[in-house]
């Protein structure tokens, strides 16, 4: 079914830095499907833009023509029935894109792995297609003051969006590998660098 290059999953919690893991993957060979990019990519589109429109009218969208995604956020966090039903509209299309990559990568010589970065890696059904699964470990604290100051978040954002999520125990229990991203870049790429080294060298 595959070439036999690693499809490497990233779990953790909101504001772990999954996506810091994704781009130090990056660095050492591995092509990243980002579900967040994809997510923006199809928001944009024409068609969601105008279900978007017809469901909750114009403020969905924003003055340069684009989806809200704050707005957007706000709604889904808290409005479970929108939330289910952006995603029916929008994982699809997202699966189909990350097929498509998938294909892409597994036919390119000069990648070594594909790394799948996707806050929804459980809840999407990704996990499942993952050789690997690394969860990506930060204290609730570091978790927190990252989301409030990148994101302009405040904490009921975060904690009505985790308790949609998996429980990071889950998510910690069914990885093989773990990587600590509290502080230190420096030590999180060593750790990175390890966990890679050892899922190429089947460890």
């Amino acid at each position: 079914m595959r070439s036999g290059k690693p499809v490497i999953g990233l779990a953790g919690g909101i504001g772990s830095g999954k996506s810091t893991v994704a781009a130090i993957l990056a660095d050492l060979g591995a092509a990243v499907i980002a579900s967040d990019r994809l997510n923006h990519e199809e928001l944009n589109s024409p068609e969601v833009l105008e279900c978007l429109r017809q469901w909750w009218g114009k403020g969905m969208i924003g003055a340069d023509g684009q989806a809200d995604r704050d707005a957007i956020r706000k709604l889904v966090t808290r409005d479970a029935d929108a939330r289910r039903r952006l995603e029916r509209l929008v994982h699809p299309r997202i699966a189909r894109r990350s097929q498509e990559l998938m294909s892409k990568h597994e036919a390119d010589p000069s990648v070594r792995a594909i790394a799948w970065d996707s806050p929804l890696l459980y809840e999407a059904g990704l996990a499942a297609k993952c050789d690997h699964v690394i969860f990506v470990e930060a204290d609730e604290s570091v978790r927190r003051d990252r989301v409030l100051r990148d994101r302009g978040w405040t904490t009921e954002d975060l904690a009505r969006l985790e308790k949609a999520q998996t429980s990071l125990d889950i998510k910690r229990r069914n990885a093989y590998y773990k990587v600590i991203n509290n502080s230190d870049r420096d030590d999180l790429r060593r750790q990175v660098k390890d966990v890679f080294s050892r899922i190429l060298s089947g460890i």
